[in-house]
């Protein structure tokens, strides 16, 4: 096994482990705000007490994704030195941005959300709550920006020096609005809405099975089936397809690669499930005709060019990224007709009675989390060969003074201690939703809390003038 394959290896599965916990982050951090803002708006107990009870999953989770993120960052330099110093102009710029304005906001308020329950009032603790969900989506933004210059780079050119290659910035604002990056922008966040919304309707739809917090799982279940449902239907309707407009115009090598489509053609099928021979180049499969070119064009005669028009050294991996891709688009499908039913289950008045609909929801988190872990595989698989589209080939980003028993030493230990992380992750968050909400918090006692900085001021002792 080559150094290259150990440190693709070594990136795909830490980046594959943090990828679990940003999405998740976001999607909570949504249905936080949600009950924050009912909070203040009914005064009734039970929104603080759903606060209070999501809050302590959003620390675990929180805390995962941080850590596992910072390996990340280290892993550049380790194991992909050629590609930083490649990027450094442009990365340090969006990185320092993310640090100076989402991670010091975000982790300004983290304490004040996590440990304010019970010493701030609803105002106050929505707006800690707020400035850290806004640090979060901050945070995304610049992320999703570093990676989409990867993608469709812009706003920069090329300097030899001593060291090598280098992407030097000429332009800020087309750095940061490169050509994928509001599309990509939304797909992202409309996902990660999605799984917030499917992980509350989850934990909801199995205390109704259990009969435990019956109450206060038929609110949750009100609040986010509706927000799951909504956004399935727009998530494979509009920013899906904008992501296949996109990728034609600017990377069809991945397109092609996507639908296993070989040769130039109009009338280009869309596959549901299917096979990439690539020895024959040749795809089979169940499929329909003409999707794919109405998709990417708005006409059955757009043509759609085939991997036969790119140097076969510029392929990606086409059998993987067919597959993982088809598993993204066949969950999203299968999320609109989850949608429709709970819909219909709902008009029917049984969907807190049909204990097979529960069920449905309860495992219904799990698959949008695979959807967006196959997402994300699309993503990056499909970029290959290149690590910085036709800029920098992945076999030629990393770092030369590192060897393959090193890496294989460090993949050994990073795939042991992420194991134990997962098991810990899992124990910890059914252990949090096995103990369930607590009790509501007194109306009196919401009452009596600060709802702003200067009541937290001005209720604090002064100090006596008096020498005892």
């Amino acid at each position: 096994m080559t150094k290259e394959l150990l440190d693709r290896i070594q990136f795909g599965v830490t980046a594959s482990f943090h990828f679990i916990f940003p999405p998740l982050s976001l999607g909570i951090g949504l249905m936080l705000v949600i009950f924050g803002v009912q909070s203040v708006r009914t005064n009734d107990p039970k929104w603080r007490q759903l606060s209070l009870f999501w809050v302590r999953i959003y620390g675990l989770i929180f805390a995962l994704g941080v850590a596992t993120g910072i390996v990340m960052e280290f892993e550049f330099g380790t194991n992909w030195s050629v590609y930083s110093r490649f990027v450094g102009n442009i990365f340090g710029s969006l990185l320092a941005a993310e640090g100076i304005f989402a991670f010091m906001l975000e982790g300004g308020f983290l304490g004040l959300m996590l440990f304010g329950g019970s010493r701030l009032g609803n105002k106050l603790w929505l707006f800690a709550t707020s400035m850290v969900v806004i640090g979060a989506h901050f945070s995304a933004l610049w992320i999703v920006m570093a990676n989409s210059w990867m993608q469709t780079p812009a706003g920069f050119e090329i300097q030899v020096g001593p060291n090598g290659a280098q992407a030097v910035m000429t332009s800020f604002s087309e750095v940061v609005f490169t050509p994928s990056f509001v599309v990509r922008l939304l797909h992202v966040l409309v996902a990660s809405w999605m799984l917030g919304a499917a992980m509350v309707a989850s934990v909801s739809a199995w205390y109704v099975l259990k009969e435990r917090h019956v109450d206060i799982a038929k609110t949750m279940l009100k609040v986010s089936l509706p927000i799951f449902c909504v956004l399935a239907v727009l998530q494979a309707a509009v920013f899906g397809a904008n992501q296949a407009t996109e990728v034609t115009d600017y990377q069809p090598q991945k397109l092609a690669a996507m639908e296993g489509v070989w040769s130039d053609q109009s009338c280009a099928p869309m596959y549901i499930l299917g096979w990439v021979n690539t020895s024959e180049r040749t795809t089979t499969g169940i499929k329909i005709p003409c999707l794919l070119s109405i998709l990417v064009g708005k006409s059955p005669d757009t043509v759609v060019q085939g991997l036969d028009s790119f140097p076969d050294d510029e392929h990606p991996p086409v059998n993987l990224v067919f597959q993982v891709y088809h598993l993204m688009i066949d969950l999203g499908s299968l999320f609109v007709g989850i949608a429709a039913l709970v819909a219909f289950m709902a008009w029917r008045r049984k969907l807190f009675t049909s204990r097979w609909m529960l069920r449905i929801i309860v495992a219904n988190v799990l698959l949008v989390l695979l959807a967006i872990e196959a997402g994300w595989w699309t993503t990056e698989f499909g970029r290959q060969p290149w690590i910085v589209w036709q800029q920098l080939r992945t076999l030629d980003a990393g770092s030369p003074n590192v060897s393959a028993t090193t890496v294989a030493i460090s993949l050994t230990g990073f795939v042991i201690v992420y194991a134990v992380l997962l098991v810990m992750f899992v124990w910890l968050l059914n252990r949090k939703i096995q103990d369930g909400p607590e009790e509501p918090p007194a109306m009196e006692d919401l009452e009596s809390l600060p709802n702003s900085f200067g009541e937290i001021f001005a209720r604090r002792p002064r100090a006596s003038s008096r020498v005892e």
